[in-house]
Formats: C-alpha cells, sequence, structure tokens
C-alpha cells in the first residue's frame, strides 16, 4: 500500500473531521483539506519538471506545512529528503551532493543558511515569502488531478545519518518499509487503533525525527493530531490538558524536562501512552517518569536503516521492572510484529541467549539498502541475504527481550539525536595548537549521553577549552559540539598503540561517583 493512496482513503473515509492542526487560531486542516492540499502541493511538483524518482530536499521545522510536504513528496513518486533544522548548513551542501537532489523545498527562515544548497538544485519552493515560487503559488495553481499509484517497493525517502568516516549515508525507504512501520507502531507500540472519537497525537518533538513515525498510523486510523512548533514543557502540558492529546513520544532529554517543570500525573491523566526512543534512559529517571508523570511509558528501538518499532518494551514490562524484575529496565524489549531479530558472531553464527554479539534484524522495516552503496565499500555489506547488520553488541534472552550493550562503533546519542565521534575529532583536530584528539560519550542525567572531548597540545604550545569551543561552534551543529573539553598531556594506549578510549570513559565516569 503506499502512502498516496492512504491518504486519499483517509480523506474520503474521515472527510470533516479535523486531521492536523498547530498552535495558531485557524491553523488546522481536515482530512478531506488535507488531502486536497497533499494532492494540489503533489501536482505542482510534478508541473515544476520534477519527475518521478528525483531527490526533493525538505528543510522546514515542526508545522502543519510541513506534514503536508512530508506527505506530497512521497505520494508525487518523488524521494523526500529531510534536512534536520538543527544540522550545519554544510552537512545540507552535502547530504544535497550526494543524493543528486533536483528539488528544494525551504521555509523562508532559512533563506540565508540554505543559499548554497538553493543554487545546486534547478526547483526551488519556499513556504513563505521569497523569491521563487511559494508553497501557496504551487496550490493555487494545480489543476485537479488524482495521486500516481506507487508500487510498494518504490523509494519514497533517503534518511541521513553521519557514517564513522564523516561522510553522510542515505538509507533508501520504501512505501513498504512505512506500511510495516504503520502496522508494528499500531500493534505494539500504540496497542491498537488509535480511536478517532477520542485519541490525538501531539508531535512535541521533531517531525524530522521520532515524532514522524506517527504521522501516518493516526492519519490511517482518522485520529488528529496537533504539530508544536518548538519543544516547550508549558506547551505540551496545555495541548494535553486543554486540547485533549492522548499519545506523545519524547526523548528522555524531554522527559527529564517535563520532571523538572514539576509536570504531575494529574497534569498528565489524559496521557494514554508516553513513548520514548532515541537514547537510553536510566532506570531512576524511568522510574520517576512512571511514578510522577505517568504510568503508561512504552519504549521503542530502531534505527534509520530499520525503520520503527524493532523492538518495544511495553507498559507491562514496565511495570514488571519497577515491581519485581528490574533488570527488564535495561532492556530495548521485544521484537515488534513483523521483526526478525538474531544476535550473531563475527562470523554470522546465531548465537544462544545471553551470549554477547552483533544485532541483525530482518523484514519489511529494513530499508533497501544504502543510496550509492556500489561506490561504497563501506555500505555494500549492511544488508547480507535480506538481514541488516546494525552495528549494536547485544544479547537476547530466552524470553525474546534484547539488551543493547554498546555500540559496534563509538557513537553518542545525545538528546536522541546520533553523535559520531570522528566526525567531532575530523573538526577539533583543525585548532592549530591540538596535537590529538578523542572524543567519547558518558552518561548524562538530562542528554542520555553527553559529548566529551580530549585533547593534547602541541609540543610547545597550548590549547584552550575556549579556541577549542569557538571552532566546534563554527563547524558542527550545535547539539554535536562538546559539552565538556579536557586538556590532558598525554592518551592512554592499547596494546596496538590506539587511543584507548574506554579508559577515557571509565575515567568520567569514576570521576561522577
Amino acid at each position: 500500500m503506499d502512502i498516496g493512496t492512504l491518504l486519499t482513503r483517509a480523506g474520503h473515509r474521515f472527510g470533516d473531521r479535523v486531521a492536523v492542526e498547530g498552535t495558531e487560531p485557524g491553523d488546522r486542516r481536515t482530512f478531506a483539506q488535507l488531502a486536497d492540499r497533499v494532492t494540489a502541493i503533489a501536482g505542482g511538483l510534478l508541473a515544476l519538471g520534477l519527475e518521478p524518482g528525483d531527490r526533493v530536499l525538505d528543510l522546514q521545522s515542526n508545522s502543519t506545512t510541513y506534514l503536508e510536504t512530508d506527505l506530497a513528496i512521497r505520494a508525487a513518486g518523488l524521494v523526500r529528503v529531510a534536512l534536520n533544522h538543527r544540522l550545519h548548513p554544510s552537512d545540507w551542501e552535502r547530504i544535497a551532493t550526494d543524493s543528486a537532489a533536483r528539488g528544494l523545498i525551504y521555509h523562508e527562515r532559512f533563506a540565508d543558511d540554505v543559499a548554497a544548497v538553493r543554487e545546486q538544485v534547478p526547483h526551488v519552493v519556499v513556504v513563505g515569502d521569497g523569491p521563487e515560487t511559494s508553497l501557496e503559488q504551487l496550490v493555487a495553481g494545480a489543476t485537479a488531478g488524482r495521486l500516481p499509484v506507487r508500487a510498494p517497493d518504490d523509494l519514497c525517502g533517503l534518511h541521513y545519518s553521519s557514517g564513522t568516516t564523516g561522510h553522510p549515508k542515505g538509507a533508501q525507504r520504501t512505501h513498504r518499509n512505512w506500511f510495516a512501520s504503520i502496522v508494528n507502531m499500531t500493534q505494539d507500540v500504540l496497542g491498537g487503533p488509535p480511536d478517532p472519537d477520542a485519541d490525538c497525537y501531539v508531535h512535541a518533538g521533531p517531525v524530522t525525527h521520532t515524532s514522524g513515525l506517527f504521522v501516518l498510523p493516526f492519519l490511517v486510523a482518522g485520529a488528529r493530531q496537533i504539530v508544536l512548533p518548538t519543544w516547550d514543557p508549558q506547551t505540551f502540558l496545555e495541548a494535553v490538558l486543554e486540547r485533549g492529546a492522548t499519545h506523545t513520544a519524547l526523548v528522555p532529554t524531554m522527559v527529564a524536562r517535563l520532571l523538572s517543570h514539576g509536570a504531575t500525573r494529574e497534569d498528565l491523566a489524559g496521557l494514554k501512552m508516553l513513548g520514548y526512543a532515541g537514547a537510553p534512559m536510566p532506570p531512576e529517571q524511568m522510574r520517576r517518569a512512571h511514578d510522577e508523570l505517568t504510568p503508561h511509558l512504552v519504549q521503542y528501538y530502531g534505527l534509520v536503516e530499520a525503520i520503527p518499532p524493532v523492538t518495544v518494551l511495553d507498559a507491562p514490562d514496565h511495570e514488571r521492572g519497577l515491581t519485581s524484575d528490574p533488570e527488564l529496565l535495561t532492556s530495548a524489549g521485544r521484537p515488534a510484529l513483523g521483526v526478525e531479530l538474531a544476535v550473531v558472531d563475527e562470523d554470522g553464527r546465531r548465537l544462544p541467549p545471553g551470549e554477547v554479539g552483533e544485532v541483525i534484524t530482518r523484514g519489511d522495516h529494513v530499508m533497501a539498502g544504502y543510496y550509492n552503496a556500489a561506490e561504497r565499500t563501506d555500505l555494500s555489506k549492511a544488508v547480507v541475504d535480506g538481514w541488516l547488520h546494525t552495528g549494536d553488541l547485544g544479547r537476547l534472552s530466552g524470553s525474546g527481550h534484547l539488551w543493547l550493550i554498546d555500540r559496534k562503533g563509538d557513537m553518542i546519542i545525545s538528546g536522541g539525536y546520533n553523535i559520531y565521534p570522528r566526525e567531532v575529532e575530523e573538526v577539533i583536530a583543525e585548532v592549530p595548537d591540538v596535537a590529538q584528539v578523542a572524543v567519547v560519550g558518558v552518561a548524562d542525567c538530562d542528554w542520555g549521553q553527553r559529548v566529551v572531548a580530549f585533547v593534547t597540545p602541541r609540543s610547545g604550545a597550548g590549547v584552550t577549552e575556549e579556541a577549542v569551543r569557538e571552532h566546534c561552534a563554527s563547524r558542527l551543529a550545535s547539539y554535536k559540539k562538546p559539552k565538556e573539553v579536557r586538556v590532558v598531556q598525554e592518551f592512554p594506549l592499547n596494546s596496538t598503540g590506539k587511543i584507548a578510549k574506554k579508559v577515557l570513559r571509565a575515567q568520567l565516569e569514576e570521576g561522577m561517583r
């Protein structure tokens, strides 16, 4: 089932019901209006000269319009490439180049920062005011038509994450992948289809991130969605208390902010589900969230390459973990309905329960491969015989629960965002007085993990924390910048002469005790 067909069906079936609303008065769409506008945007994009299969960059922050363009690009048979607005403009340029994008939709607030990307693509649409065709002009000029029907394995999205080499990796997602996510989300995360008469999802986090996974499950069920422009605990609470939001998903950092804000179970009594993902949540924070916010906690795990949920730790698991089996709180849960999961050794042999190895997964949720993988030997073997090799180390229990032990690489997850140390290290290495640098992640109650950089000065030179911070600010997205910089005279080395990052992490953790 393709996304355009699902949208058209929802428009016909739910008609005048409210589908999505923002925070400003009058900023709402019924299902019929949403279907009509998405169809018009899709037709307008094709009328510009874009052809099915062309990559279209989409640079916006949360809004009802963002949901429309998200759906329209994919429904038109084009390939959506979401640009995270928190990335550095140089990241956008690399993604635009790697994807060979031919289209760009951007919000006027990003006009200056996206200038270089605008010059790279032939077809540009601005949301708001700008020198190019505006989105509303596109809608007004569209002729009546129908969305094209796409095959399940047609590509509809490229989702980028930085590789350990610092180069962008575009995971290819199909209509089949998204339909699998709808089924698995509905069955295992939501616990059943949303009630169109009672349920409402609030997008408190970025639609480009984990929150966007809930757009289609609520759309096909005929249930309402609220889009908050930015994360703010008070606005979120108002969405629950005054606007009837019943479901949401947050990253642990946002949960910590709610707790700090003083939110209570009474405030969140209307919530039927508080999902969380994107980073580990410390057990103590999980207990506080359960006791002070809501008992309806659901954790889910997934990857850019394997659209979530891959595994789910549901509300009953949380209750059992908090009452009788505390180890369960550190689990990532059990495989979702349509997911196969295994743990294997370095030779690809399945390991028995309890043994640590690489986590692999197979099913309709697994990407169609990386874009340009044929030219990249580091990408060509990610999917073997249908099995995605995740790069995560873990173990399975006899009950099928997965425990994630560590990253096969050294990736850091901070505030729900993936950060690859090598990318940060390469930037810090540009500072003239830095001889060596090592970046590691350490546990943090607010962020899940925080980025810490260790640097050694060049012989006869001095390097300051301030100099490193200033350089990072000019070259990196804010969430990638080190929260702490430590100047040391030498690094601990392992048996092969490489910097022993495990020792650095242990030193940091020891200092926190």
